[in-house]
């Protein structure tokens, strides 16, 4: 044939025998892939080649260049496994098959009982805006709590919530943030060999040295949300509890002075100082057993955030009003914060808290609305005794460097949003009133205080509890009515 013409087309009988071989073809490959999802029944088919049976040891080599047999299992046993489903009985790098390592991963069940427990304080910082509040809550996950848990679950710091003895400083509420709360709790240790808030293992008879602490800084900060950081961690006593042996409590709330009178805030935060009963200045949380609402005010006082030589009246500064108790009770801060801000405001005068605290003449506590949460932090807890240890210079520069981004972050948006005020007003733009840079709703008629409807009286939420169950009614060992905590009171272990 010359170069570059093209043969001649095949004839009609070579056409059908490869028609022929394709059916042929066809049907084999049918019949093998019947054969697979059968689980590797026999079937004779025409110009197919028969199967060699089985092997037992799940992976023999078969003629066809498949496998079978075993393989199947191992697809469905190592589906889940870290490899992403190693088939056909292939091994890992590590010579096992997914098989045999999910058999040795559920034999290899993590033995807390040998190792020894170390009671210990961490202190946290935690951004509060994104959650529901510190509190692990029934109907919500999405709690700093929460979120605690989970990082102590999974690196198997504890192996559970009800055996870890645990207590919190403080109980903060939604959008509330923290600088310094503090919480006890039983963590995995290495020191085999004792030491301050240890408890040895009880399975374990080994003479074995100390070696160094876990860095528990380190280990939760890994797998801890960006706004939640442990900050400190520091060896208590077994006995030791973030809730009961906290010395006092230090709360701050920002706030712009607008159009604020602030040095008669200022004056009258004194009145808060000293023991009094709180009941008008709280939410009565007598479902909880919380019946006696007498609480000691060491200090409270409004200061510039920041201070300056040179007295100023922009309504953009901030202040702070800084208060420390030895404990608080629910929504306290936040309803002292909403009568200094009425005060402020001149919509009340400062007399206004010696009535709310007087409560033989004000037994019920008026309707009115606390202070938005925002702006609301648990600054301090002081413990006696405790000695704090921090992460390493690394952790501390990773946790300091992150505050430095966000403050540099909202610093910007903040300047910025101020340029475009400041534009406004040099265009004429002025007539809004300076109460707008207080949160909350204002009403357009102010109706004082002690004229507003009233909340229950403690007597009558007491009697609505008991006849819940929540609460239940006895007799004193003097012969005195007592009340306390119901069978179906809802639990709280701080």
């Amino acid at each position: 044939m010359s170069e570059g013409c093209e043969p001649p087309p095949p004839s009609q009988e070579i056409l059908l025998e490869r028609v022929r071989g394709l059916e042929r073809e066809v049907e084999r490959l049918t019949a093998e892939l019947s054969r697979r999802e059968g689980g590797g029944k026999k079937r004779d088919r025409e110009g197919e080649e028969k199967p060699r049976t089985p092997k037992s040891d799940g992976g023999k080599e078969q003629p066809d260049g498949k496998r079978e047999g075993g393989g199947q299992q191992a697809v469905e046993e190592g589906a889940g496994s870290e490899t992403g489903g190693v088939q056909n009985g292939a091994q890992d790098c590590g010579g096992h098959t997914p098989r045999s390592r999910k058999k040795s991963s559920q034999a290899r069940e993590f033995d807390f009982g040998a190792h020894p427990r170390r009671h210990v304080a961490l202190r946290l910082s935690y951004h509060g805006w994104a959650y529901q509040g510190f509190a692990c809550q029934e109907n919500t996950g999405n709690t700093v709590e929460a979120r605690l848990f989970e990082a102590l679950l999974k690196t198997r710091l504890i192996a559970d919530r009800q055996t870890s003895n645990y207590h919190r400083c403080g109980r903060t509420d939604k959008g509330v943030s923290a600088f310094s709360q503090v919480v006890s709790i039983d963590l995995r240790s290495t020191q085999f060999g004792g030491g301050l808030g240890v408890t040895p293992p009880s399975c374990s008879s080994k003479n074995v040295s100390n070696s160094a602490e876990l860095p528990y800084v380190k280990i939760l900060n890994r797998v801890l949300p960006e706004d939640i950081r442990v900050l400190d961690w520091a060896p208590v006593n077994t006995g030791f509890s973030a809730r009961f042996d906290c010395q006092s409590r230090t709360y701050r709330y920002y706030f712009p002075r607008g159009a604020l009178d602030v040095p008669l805030m200022k004056t009258a935060a004194k009145r808060y100082e000293g023991t009094h009963d709180f009941r008008n200045l709280c939410k009565m949380d007598v479902g909880n057993g919380v019946l006696q609402f007498q609480r000691t005010i060491l200090s409270a006082d409004i200061t510039p955030v920041r201070s300056s030589c040179d007295p100023s009246d922009d309504p953009y500064d901030l202040f702070v009003f800084e208060v420390t108790g030895l404990a608080f009770l629910y929504h306290q801060v936040r309803c002292m914060m909403a009568v200094l801000l009425l005060i402020g405001q001149k919509l009340e005068a400062p007399e206004i808290i010696d009535q709310l605290l007087d409560v033989e003449n004000n037994p019920r506590k008026p309707q009115y609305s606390m202070a938005v949460d925002f702006p609301l932090v648990l600054y301090d807890c002081c413990f006696e005794g405790v000695s704090w240890q921090g992460g390493d210079s690394e952790l501390s520069h990773s946790v300091l460097s992150r505050l430095q981004q966000q403050w540099t972050e909202l610093t910007v948006k903040t300047e910025l949003v101020r340029d475009m005020i400041r534009g406004l007003h040099s265009a004429g733009h002025s007539s809004t009133p300076l109460s707008s840079l207080l949160e909350g709703s204002r009403p357009r008629q102010y109706r004082p205080l002690l004229e507003r409807p009233c909340c229950e009286s403690l007597e009558s939420r007491i009697d609505h509890f008991v006849k819940r169950g929540r609460l239940e009614r006895g007799e004193s060992e003097e012969g005195g009515a007592v009340i306390h905590r119901g069978k179906k009171a809802k639990h709280t272990d701080s």
